[in-house]
């Protein structure tokens, strides 16, 4: 999937944990966490450990992963009919960086723009989002961590099919979009987060287009009539658990005390955020993204130390506002 399929990757995980929270009760996220599906060999086996980042001092951070499978079946979750990855034939075109805080206090939604110009082991520079394209997930987180020296807990990452899903799962969302409020289901919400050629910074506002729109749906999620009718949250926890998958690291136990710390954490007090870049270029007749070292060097180093409120109060960041695009 292109924009919007990871960040509802994160739906999939904060909905069941909210779910919880709003009176679904224990029975229903013991019972749900345990349909999630695995993604086996998630992460990279050959880096030595030199290599490797050191474990953050607080916190966990997610890498959300949207894939854009050219398929027309699903690729993610337990309805996949079709492999996750195969080399050459996917891209990872979402890439997000989410952190949880040690203090449960948030969540910081970071996106990384798939056109970055970076390293690729074994490969050379690359665009970003041609990592995933060569090496499957192994291979993009050891490209994220490489240039971010950021160690990453955990993955999740779904497909167009599962985008689709979970929005239509919530019945859809309302977003003003020109100043007229219009009603998105899944394959209008999906146009509407790939659009680019008419936003004024293509990509980077984008990637905004996708932040608000999990936002809302997020809200949707929240709303009491999906959080205290019984039909309804089976319903939604269903549709949620069947379209993500996260890496075989994560287990039930992990899942379940992860949703309960952040049982909080709603989506007007989240961050969402562009990672700082120094603007685009032309490399080998590609367009690319040149990522701004230096700032982007203090961010990082926020998630590691697990001090993202302190960076966020400190730096004017590109960070979604509280309207819409």
């Amino acid at each position: 999937m292109r924009p919007g399929r990871v960040l509802l990757g994160a739906l999939a995980l904060l909905g069941v944990g909210v779910l919880m929270a709003g009176g679904a009760g224990w029975w229903a996220v013991d019972h749900y966490t345990g349909k999630v599906e695995r993604i086996p060999d998630a992460f990279p086996t050959k880096v030595p450990p030199a290599e490797q980042p050191a474990p953050g001092k607080g916190g966990k951070t997610f890498l959300l992963v949207g894939v854009d499978s050219r398929s027309d079946l699903p690729t993610t979750g337990r309805d996949a009919k079709a492999p996750a990855w195969r080399y050459g034939t996917q891209r990872s075109d979402t890439m997000m960086l989410i952190h949880l805080p040690e203090d449960h206090s948030n969540a910081y939604v970071v996106s990384l723009p798939r056109d970055s110009w970076v390293p690729v082991p074994g490969h050379g520079d690359a665009k970003l989002n041609a990592a995933f394209s060569w090496g499957g997930s192994p291979l993009l987180i050891d490209t994220v961590q490489r240039f971010t020296d950021v160690r990453i807990d955990h993955l999740a990452v779904i497909d167009w099919e599962g985008f689709k899903k979970l929005t239509d799962a919530v019945g859809g969302v309302d977003l003003t979009v020109d100043g007229e409020v219009r009603h998105m289901n899944g394959e209008q919400g999906l146009r509407y987060v790939r659009e680019r050629k008419n936003l004024a910074r293509g990509d980077f506002d984008r990637t905004h287009r996708q932040q608000n729109f999990l936002r809302a749906v997020l809200n949707k999620v929240m709303t009491p009539r999906n959080l205290t009718n019984p039909v309804k949250a089976s319903v939604l926890l269903d549709d949620l658990t069947a379209s993500v998958s996260v890496d075989d690291r994560l287990s039930d136990s992990d899942l379940r005390e992860l949703l309960w710390d952040n049982r909080e954490v709603r989506p007007g007090r989240m961050v969402f955020m562009n990672a700082p870049v120094a603007g685009t270029d032309m490399i080998k007749g590609q367009s690319v993204v040149r990522v701004d070292r230096k700032k982007s060097a203090e961010l990082w180093a926020a998630m590691r130390n697990d001090t993202m409120a302190d960076y966020v109060a400190g730096h004017r960041l590109d960070r979604l506002g509280t309207g819409t695009r």
